[in-house]
């Protein structure tokens, strides 16, 4: 293949892939709009998701073999956003104490009026998927845990990693417990649950032994 054939060849496949890319946008962003339309009283059909993005049944099943694989896609995408967004709210703080209460403020953030009625929805979705459907667990907590490591280390943990999951999950754990309650953490919420992580994360303790 020469210079110029190659050279044509790789623009029509970036082409093709950019606007593929697109169409996946539209298709979760579409997708969490009727979800969070819907809210937990039914699940969308394709044909409702299809319609709401303005593509066709073709450009759904080119990238997502069933509506579970797109709700699948949607945790998986909303752990990402959920995740740049902690990691960007606690670059601003410069003490591994500030950043710990950021990153609690930042992931409880999903249960405020705003968003937590979308969250609540996914959610509920989520839990008609199966192990087949999911290329891994589906929760944020892994990602969420990997943003503490850092400060955790700065604290003192001897074990970041293992003390960075725990509180992960616990904090994750709590969201959820806002969420389906319906109750909007506040700040004294959010400064307790921080003491708990910093607590976590520097005196470190053990069980007594007989």
């Amino acid at each position: 293949m020469n210079d110029v054939v190659a050279r044509i060849a790789q623009r029509s496949v970036a082409k093709r892939e950019s606007g593929y890319a697109d169409e996946v946008r539209r298709l979760l962003d579409a997708a969490l709009q009727v979800i969070g339309e819907r809210g937990t009283t039914s699940r969308p059909r394709v044909a409702d998701i299809v319609r709401a993005s303005g593509l066709s049944n073709d450009a759904f099943y080119r990238h997502f073999a069933s509506k579970d694989t797109l709700v699948a896609a949607i945790l998986e995408d909303g752990t990402h956003r959920l995740t740049a967004y902690v990691a960007h709210q606690m670059s601003k703080e410069s003490t591994p104490e500030a950043q710990v209460c950021s990153w609690v403020s930042g992931v409880l953030s999903q249960a405020s009026e705003d968003s937590a009625a979308t969250t609540r929805a996914v959610l509920w979705n989520a839990g008609a998927l199966t192990s087949d459907t999911l290329d891994g667990p589906p929760s944020a907590s892994g990602p969420l845990a990997a943003l503490l490591r850092e400060p955790f280390t700065e604290l003192g943990s001897p074990e970041p990693d293992v003390d960075a999951s725990l509180a992960a999950h616990a904090i994750v754990g709590a969201l959820s417990d806002h969420l389906w309650k319906g109750t909007v953490p506040g700040d004294v919420d959010v400064e307790r649950i921080a003491a708990f992580c910093l607590r976590t994360a520097s005196r470190p303790g053990a069980c007594p032994s007989e």
